[in-house]
């Protein structure tokens, strides 16, 4: 064997054997997607959606009423903070309600069906007595409560038909009665188009379309059939065209979708402003109270169209923001319906989720021309103490269902205070719970070295 150069035998190469196995990659997406489908499986991330989403659209409202009302609150020779002080006072009410409702059993919501129901329609057929009932902007739906206060009894009138036909269908379903079309629609139907007549009387379609839209809700979670749902919706489509053909106003406002121009006679000068204000604002819009629309060219700026400020203020971040919060309460709500054994939790629930996402997506819709202006409020968001407080209520409704949950009761159940632990009956320390304990044990333990006794 010739040597090397130095003469030293040649260092001999270590044969390489196959290539061991390298454990594969953790994909940070995988484990960021198991993550967060553990964490939307978890039974308290419905209540938690629910309490934040509502409290962080609340919050928000009320800064861009405060912002999109100064100048409307001038002009009217007003304080500049005068809207907002009436929202919030209504958002504090509005608090009170949601705590209390979201205490409530479900026994005590269902025997406040029949009383809501009774004292809205009460309230609806006050509104048409000469000297109670009030117009505005056309519409004969308000009552004055003296001063500077009004109600508007149609917005309750939501909350009663959620509760009464909840209510209404979980009894006919414990008598197995919901298998029979006649029994589905009566008398839901009769009561729900007497409710829509009474608010039609005033010229309010905005909140007959909500009202339809809970109907419609109702019958789908207690499983109308298609032929039944689709005959429904055939009779209330085709009343609502006949409204709409014999109103000039309600076909300038069906023009109006898609406008860029605000037309003859400034048809459409609301709807093409609303534009203008979202196309201005950018990505992160032009900052909190720099709004150029709402100096009079838009109109109703704190309460129909408080969507357009806000793109205008917050841009396209701020308006995602929003939208990603009511999908959050939407996606909640459905969860809670679809996982409750209870029926009228079900229903309620469903109702609920049906009002309040229908609304959003009608007001959302009218502000980025894709609707027509129907002059319903975003809810929780718009100016509006009539349309804050039975919204507040509906959603501690929704609260009280998703603690109701047997796993979310057991979460709660497991929790322990960490200040205000009961004392021992010697007056020692607190008790620590056993797994407290042992863990401070196993620590212990392995602390101590080989010779320690």
């Amino acid at each position: 064997m010739p040597g090397s150069r130095t003469g030293r035998p040649p260092a001999q190469r270590a044969v390489r054997g196959p290539a061991a196995s390298r454990p594969p990659r953790d994909n940070p997406v995988a484990r960021l997607r198991a993550r967060a489908r553990k964490g939307w499986d978890r039974p308290l991330t419905a209540y938690y959606l629910i309490l934040g989403g509502s409290l962080l659209i609340t919050g928000l409202g009320l800064v861009m009423v405060y912002s999109a009302s100064q100048i409307t609150a001038l002009q009217l020779s007003l304080p500049g903070s005068y809207f907002f002080r009436k929202q919030f006072l209504a958002a504090v009410i509005g608090a009170g309600l949601l705590f209390a409702a979201s205490r409530m059993p479900v026994k005590l919501h269902r025997a406040l069906a029949y009383p809501i129901l009774a004292g809205a329609v009460f309230l609806m057929v006050l509104v048409q007595v000469p000297g109670i009932g009030v117009a505005v902007n056309g519409n004969q739906n308000w009552i004055s409560l003296g001063g500077s206060f009004q109600i508007q009894p149609s917005e309750f009138g939501k909350l009663a038909l959620v509760l009464w036909g909840a209510d209404l269908l979980a009894r006919k379903q414990d008598r197995k009665m919901l298998t029979q079309w006649k029994h589905m629609l009566m008398p839901l139907v009769p009561v729900a188009f007497m409710l829509l007549g009474l608010i039609m009387i005033g010229g309010d379609m905005g909140t007959a379309i909500i009202l339809t839209a809970i109907l419609f809700g109702l019958l789908w979670v207690a499983g109308a059939p298609t032929r039944l749902f689709t005959g429904v919706l055939s009779v209330a489509a085709v009343l609502g065209l006949i409204l709409i053909r014999t109103s000039p106003n309600r076909m300038a406002r069906l023009s109006c979708i898609g406008a860029t121009e605000p037309g003859p006679n400034d048809t459409c000068w609301q709807a093409v402003h609303g534009i203008y204000a979202l196309a201005s604002g950018g990505l992160f819009g032009s900052g909190l109270g720099a709004s150029v629309e709402k100096w009079g060219q838009l109109p109703e700026a704190h309460t129909d169209f408080i969507f357009a400020v806000t793109g205008e203020e917050l841009g396209l971040a701020g308006t995602l923001s929003v939208l990603a919060l009511f999908a959050a309460l939407g996606y909640a709500g459905i969860r809670v319906a679809g996982r409750t054994e209870d029926p009228f939790v079900r229903y309620a629930a469903g109702g609920v989720t049906t009002w309040i996402t229908a609304q959003a997506v009608i007001n959302i819709g009218a502000v980025l021309g894709l609707l027509p202006i129907a002059g319903v409020p975003l809810p929780l968001f718009s100016y509006g103490g009539s349309a804050l407080l039975p919204t507040m209520f509906a959603i501690g409704l929704l609260i009280a269902f998703a603690r109701d949950e047997p796993a979310a009761r057991a979460a709660l159940a497991m929790r322990q205070p960490r200040f205000g632990r009961k004392r021992g009956a010697g007056g020692g320390g607190s008790i620590r719970s056993p797994r407290r304990w042992n863990t401070m044990r196993r620590r212990a333990s392995a602390a101590r070295t080989s010779g320690e006794r």
